[in-house]
C-alpha cells in the first residue's frame, strides 16, 4: 500500500526541486541529465535507512538522535531541519504565488487560500486522509513526463551531451550542487521515519515500505529528468540555451512545443501538485519535530483539544511562510539558494542517519558489505554536493 515512501518521494520533486530542473535544461540542456539517474539509488538508500529506524525502533528521528547523542546534538539536527523547511516552504508558496499568478490572482489571496485549505485538512483530517490527500495532490506530478515526449527532445543532441559535461565550470557545479540538494532534503529523512512511526509500521512492514520507497524514488528522478528534457528542448526548438527567471517564463518556455494555454496548463497542474504535496509534508515536519523536543503532542490523530500547539505550530508555520511571499521574493533564485543549502547540510543529516543505522539491532544494523556501500555512497554524494556548491558559489 502506498504510504510514507511515496508521499515523501513526492514531496521531493517539490516546486524547488522543479524550478531547478527547469534551470538545468535552460541553462545546461540535456548535459544534467546524467545527475537525475544517478540519484535514483542514492535517494532510495538514504530514505530506506529512515523506514528501517522508524519501523524497530518507533521512535522519530530527532528522538533517536536524543537518545543517542543527547539533547545538544538533537537541536544541532533539528536546526538544521528548521532552516531547510523555512526555505522549502517558501519555495513552495511562491510556486503556487506564480500559478495564481498566471490566473490573474494577486499573491495575498492565493496564499489566504492556501494557509485556509491546508489549516483546515489539518486540522478536520486524520493521518490517513492527509496521505490521500498529499498523494493525490503529487499524483499531478507525472504531467511532466508527457510534457517531456510532447516537447520531442533530440535524442542525437541528448546523446552527444551526455558525454560532455563542463566539470570545471563553476556556474554548473552550482548547479550540480543545487540538483543533490534538490533530491537529498533533511525534511524528507525527518518526515519519513515520523510518518512510518505515526502510521504504527512494525519491522514486518519494512519490506512493503521499501518497494514504496523504491517506487518513489524512480517516480520523482523521472519526473525530474523529465522537466530537464521539456525545458532543454523547449528551448533548443528557439535556438538555444538561456536563464528561465520567473514560473511564468518556465511555463512560457513551454509554450513553443505545447501551445500558449497547454503549456501553462500543464505547467501550473504540475507545479501545483508539487508544491501542495511538500507544503504539506513540510510544514507537517517543522510542527511534528517541535512538538517532540517540546513537549507537546504533535500527532495528526490527536484532536486539536489534545494537541493545540502542534496545530498552532502547523499553522504559524504557513502564515509566515506566505507572508514572505506576499512582500515579495524571487521564486528562481530562491529555489536554487534553497537546494544548494540543502547540499551544504548533508553532512549533519546524513551523518547522523549512517550513525543511527549502525545501532540498530541485528538484522536491521548496516553492517558488512551493504554497509560499505551505504557508507560509500553518503559519502560521495556528501562530498560531491560540498564541492560543487563551495564551487559555484566561490566564483
Amino acid at each position: 500500500m502506498a504510504g510514507p515512501g511515496l508521499v515523501a518521494m513526492l514531496a521531493d520533486t517539490d516546486a524547488g526541486s522543479l524550478v531547478t530542473a527547469a534551470q538545468s535544461g535552460a541553462q545546461w540542456g540535456y548535459r544534467l541529465l546524467w545527475l537525475q539517474l544517478v540519484l535514483v539509488p542514492v535517494l532510495y538508500i538514504v530514505q530506506e535507512l529512515t523506514v528501517r529506524l522508524g519501523a524497530v525502533t518507533g521512535e522519530s528521528h530527532a528522538g533517536l538522535i536524543r537518545r543517542h547523542f543527547g539533547t545538544f546534538w538533537a537541536w544541532v539536527s533539528v536546526s538544521t531541519l528548521v532552516v531547510a523547511c523555512i526555505g522549502a516552504l517558501l519555495t513552495e508558496m511562491g510556486g503556487l504565488a506564480g500559478v495564481g499568478a498566471m490566473l490573474g490572482l494577486p499573491s495575498w489571496a492565493s496564499m489566504a487560500i492556501v494557509v485556509v485549505a491546508l489549516t483546515a485538512m489539518a486540522v478536520t483530517g486524520s493521518y490517513r486522509s492527509v496521505e490521500r490527500i498529499a498523494l493525490g495532490a503529487g499524483a499531478f506530478e507525472v504531467v511532466f513526463l508527457g510534457v517531456a515526449v510532447w516537447a520531442h527532445p533530440d535524442l542525437g543532441e541528448m546523446g552527444r551531451q551526455a558525454v560532455s559535461i563542463p566539470l570545471t565550470d563553476p556556474k554548473y557545479m552550482l548547479l550540480v550542487s543545487a540538483n543533490i540538494g534538490a533530491v537529498i532534503m533533511p525534511w524528507m529523512v525527518f518526515y519519513q521515519q515520523s510518518s512510518v512511526v505515526e502510521k504504527s509500521l512494525k519491522a514486518s512492514d519494512i519490506a512493503t515500505e521499501r518497494v514504496d520507497t523504491a517506487i518513489g524514488a524512480v517516480v520523482t528522478q523521472l519526473v525530474m529528468a523529465a522537466v530537464v528534457v521539456a525545458c532543454a528542448a523547449a528551448l533548443q526548438h528557439r535556438g538555444g540555451t538561456g536563464s528561465l527567471d520567473t514560473v511564468q517564463q518556465i511555463a512560457d518556455a513551454l509554450t513553443p512545443v505545447l501551445g500558449t494555454a497547454a503549456g501553462r496548463v500543464a505547467f501550473g497542474v504540475g507545479i501545483s501538485g508539487a508544491a501542495l504535496v511538500a507544503a504539506i509534508v513540510v510544514t507537517l515536519t517543522a510542527a511534528r519535530t517541535l512538538g517532540e523536543l517540546l513537549g507537546f503532542g504533535h500527532a495528526l490523530d490527536q484532536p486539536m483539544g489534545e494537541a493545540p500547539w502542534f496545530y498552532v505550530a502547523y499553522a504559524a508555520v504557513l502564515v509566515a511562510g506566505a507572508a514572505f511571499i506576499v512582500v515579495g521574493v524571487d521564486i528562481v533564485s530562491l529555489a536554487v539558494g534553497v537546494q544548494v543549502l540543502n547540499a551544504l547540510l548533508l553532512p549533519i543529516v546524513l551523518g547522523f542517519l549512517y550513525l543511527l543505522a549502525r545501532r540498530l539491532p541485528e538484522p536491521f544494523r548496516l553492517s558488512g558489505v551493504y554497509n560499505v556501500v551505504v557508507a560509500a555512497v553518503i559519502a560521495v554524494t556528501v562530498a560531491l554536493g560540498l564541492y560543487a556548491g563551495v564551487a559555484g558559489l566561490w566564483r
